[in-house]
């Protein structure tokens, strides 16, 4: 049986090693790279790239430069590194479509933690298959397709994990805590601005629906279609 295969790209190369040795453990098959146009060069190469660890302050192509061109044409689950602390980051990954971000130092058993819980998703929306409706709304889970009002809108993973939960979930106020523990499928240490971010560009795309997704003030959203 073949091995999932996941990309990693740092440039520095005791960082790479650390990550792959702790994925190969867990028997996955690791790309590595150390500049940006390496990685893309792999990317591009290599068609059945399940997963790619990105770190941000590369030579050649940063790893913002990157997570654009492979979002261009790509949404293969992204965990973006970084040693900076600078919140403003991690808001600007959201934004480009990163579907984790972690903080160096961090701990590599943690790392793999998280690429376990994106793959297992992955594989999910193939096994669970079906489609959620609501007001103008089709999302397919078993294509990873979503049309709105008969035309197709282009989201990344994360944004579409969020819409077939609050799809999954129509009618129940949700907690900003249980939508992070549902759909990042871990506890997480920041704050509330990265449910917030993902919930303003998924209202934008799915543009006059947005108004199903709903704020509940001091507590989270609730999904109503009409």
């Amino acid at each position: 049986m073949d091995r999932t295969k996941i990309l990693v790209v740092d440039d520095e190369s005791r960082m790479r090693k650390l990550v792959r040795d702790f994925l190969v453990r867990q028997n996955y098959e690791v790309l590595e790279a150390g500049d940006g146009e390496a990685a893309l060069d792999l990317f591009y190469r290599e068609k059945d790239i399940a997963l790619i660890i990105l770190d941000i302050m590369m030579p050649k192509l940063n790893g913002w430069e990157v997570c654009r061109e492979v979002r261009a044409t790509s949404k293969v689950p992204i965990i973006m590194l970084t040693a900076k602390g600078d919140e403003s980051d991690e808001l600007n990954g959201f934004e480009l479509g990163v579907d984790e971000y972690i903080s160096k130092p961090f701990s590599p058993k943690i790392l793999v933690a998280r690429v376990a819980a994106i793959l297992r998703r992955t594989a999910g929306d193939t096994e669970d298959g079906g489609l959620l409706t609501a007001g103008g709304i089709i999302l397919n889970k078993t294509a990873h397709m979503v049309t709105v009002d008969g035309e197709q809108v282009d989201l990344s993973y994360k944004e579409f994990e969020l819409l077939t939960y609050f799809m999954e979930n129509a009618g129940v106020a949700l907690s900003r805590e249980k939508i992070l523990d549902q759909v990042w499928n871990y506890d997480y240490f920041g704050d509330a601005r990265t449910i917030d971010t993902h919930v303003k560009k998924l209202r934008a795309k799915i543009g006059a629906r947005g108004e199903y997704i709903k704020t509940i003030w001091g507590m989270g959203y609730k999904f109503e279609a009409g």
